[in-house]
């Protein structure tokens, strides 16, 4: 089984992974907090994990991939002030908050199935887990690493750092915590600024509640990843990934809670994906440039100048190593879009492709070099170099100047495949998907035909208006010594 070294931000360098217990491996991403349509911050790590996923199961792994739903407990400041964000768009669109979980989690899911995303093995939501979570908060509280306050549970970060490490993933000094987090307010409760909730008593007004030990209240947005990960994957278990914005506090107050309640840690591997930009500054709402997935499905925000296809997103992202900022461009977006029709094209010139006796290309090259790249912490942008420097021998072949042996452009075909439909996870929008799709590729390659048998009887004329008229409808051909190749503009 190959190999593969991924960056472990733990211990802040690439590390062999090796599985608890293989070929079984435990993942857990943290998935949207759904009070609003699926953004690009929330593509990133679905494909990132999504890549992580296929590639994991390509090696011969039995992957449990949980990917969580957020709905309940995550405060607008991600803090412990202020509203639930699901229950004030609730009260704002005067529906009930599940209501509005039920509605987001669809359109997150649509989105995600466009993307080409596998659902995950298990989606557990944290309202379906509060049991889970009390029985966690009791136990941190037996070890004497939380203290109530009317109602209120939380966690004492100072005492647990005089025997534990509270910044052990971010690399954050409990003494610059202190100088550097201020007061807010509604939360004098805490004995310190920096302390979290563990479990939040509701006020009169707040819909979400649950009975407890403590109060009539909810969890902390923590405590769900800490519960629902452990529940389903066990203690400890392999990788748990995530966005750089969870890092700190999120992923840094899971530790936290792991360590108090059992005494060790829960993860071994520690994964997040970097950050999106948009033209070079920081996608948010106050700058104008935050854009949805819908709007770029239809090119519908004023920062597009085009609809950009889902597999051209997903291109896009793939191009970029994980761990790297990636920057939104229109510039950008229509260069993936040109790199993957010219992958695609190479994709259905390999059925033209005609067998040798003997080959002049080695086909285990471009297997060496494809699982090199991605054994080396997911490097997709490596692997999709080493498609594109085949995608050149494969016109090479089409057109006779290179050759090949049976077996080996079906080990060609095979792999090549392989990689950018079940690793890669793209799809052929032009010949695969709808009806409309597949009537419209039909059509195409039967209209090609008829252009050959035209040029073949010497009829030139209506071998150009076939080729012109296809032309005006955006459909590029290219005339190939012994056949044609084409793909949509």
């Amino acid at each position: 089984m190959n190999q593969i070294a991924i960056y472990n931000t733990l211990t802040r360098k690439k590390e062999v992974f090796e599985p608890l217990n293989p070929p079984h491996v435990g993942l857990y991403v943290c998935g949207p907090t759904v009070y609003g349509d699926p953004h690009l911050g929330h593509a990133r790590p679905a494909i990132t994990f999504d890549l992580l996923f296929r590639y994991l199961k390509h090696l011969g792994y039995k992957v449990r991939y949980v990917r969580n739903i957020t709905d309940v407990g995550h405060l607008e400041n991600d803090a412990d002030e202020g509203e639930d964000k699901i229950a004030k768009k609730a009260r704002l669109e005067q529906l009930e908050p599940m209501e509005v979980v039920q509605y987001y989690t669809d359109r997150y899911h649509s989105a995600m199935k466009l993307l080409n995303v596998l659902p995950p093995s298990i989606e557990p939501r944290a309202s379906g887990h509060v049991i889970e979570q009390i029985e966690l908060v009791k136990k941190i509280i037996d070890n004497g690493f939380a203290y109530e306050r009317n109602g209120s549970i939380y966690f004492d970060v100072i005492k647990y750092n005089k025997k534990h490490n509270y910044g052990i993933l971010s690399g954050r000094n409990i003494d610059d915590l202190i100088a550097n987090t201020r007061q807010l307010d509604g939360q004098d409760e805490k004995q310190n600024p920096f302390d979290f909730a563990l479990w939040k008593k509701a006020s009169p007004q707040h819909i979400m509640r649950w009975p407890s030990p403590w109060s009539e209240g909810f969890p902390g947005w923590h405590l769900e990843c800490s519960a629902m990960s452990t529940k389903y994957l066990g203690e400890p278990f392999d990788i748990h990934g995530g966005g750089m914005d969870l890092l700190f506090p999120h992923h840094e107050c899971e530790i936290a809670q792991s360590v108090a309640a059992n005494g060790k840690q829960a993860v071994r591997y520690w994964m997040h994906n970097n950050m999106i930009t948009i033209n070079g500054q920081k996608m948010g709402k106050s700058l104008g440039n935050f854009i949805t997935l819908e709007e770029l499905f239809t090119g519908t925000h004023r920062l597009l100048e085009q609809a950009y296809s889902p597999m051209t997103i997903r291109f896009f992202m793939l191009q970029a190593q994980y761990r790297s900022t990636l920057d939104f461009s229109n510039e950008a977006l229509q260069a993936a879009d040109k790199g993957l029709a010219r992958l695609m094209a190479a994709n259905r010139q390999l059925d033209r492709i005609k067998p040798s006796a003997t080959s002049s290309v080695r086909v285990d090259l471009l297997k060496e070099k494809v699982y090199e790249a991605l054994n080396d912490d997911l490097n997709s942008p490596v692997a999709i170099a080493v498609l594109f420097d085949w995608v050149r021998q494969i016109n090479l072949l089409a057109e006779g100047k290179e050759t090949i042996s049976e077996s080996d452009l079906h080990e060609l075909k095979s792999f090549f495949r392989t990689v950018i439909f079940d690793i890669l996870g793209l799809v052929d929008e032009h010949t695969s998907g709808s009806k409309h799709a597949e009537l419209t590729a039909k059509l195409v390659e039967m209209l090609l035909s008829m252009r050959m048998e035209a040029k073949q009887r010497k009829d030139f004329a209506t071998s150009d208006r076939i080729r012109d008229e296809l032309a005006k409808l955006g459909v590029i051909v290219r005339d190939r010594k012994d056949g044609f190749d084409w793909e949509l503009e």
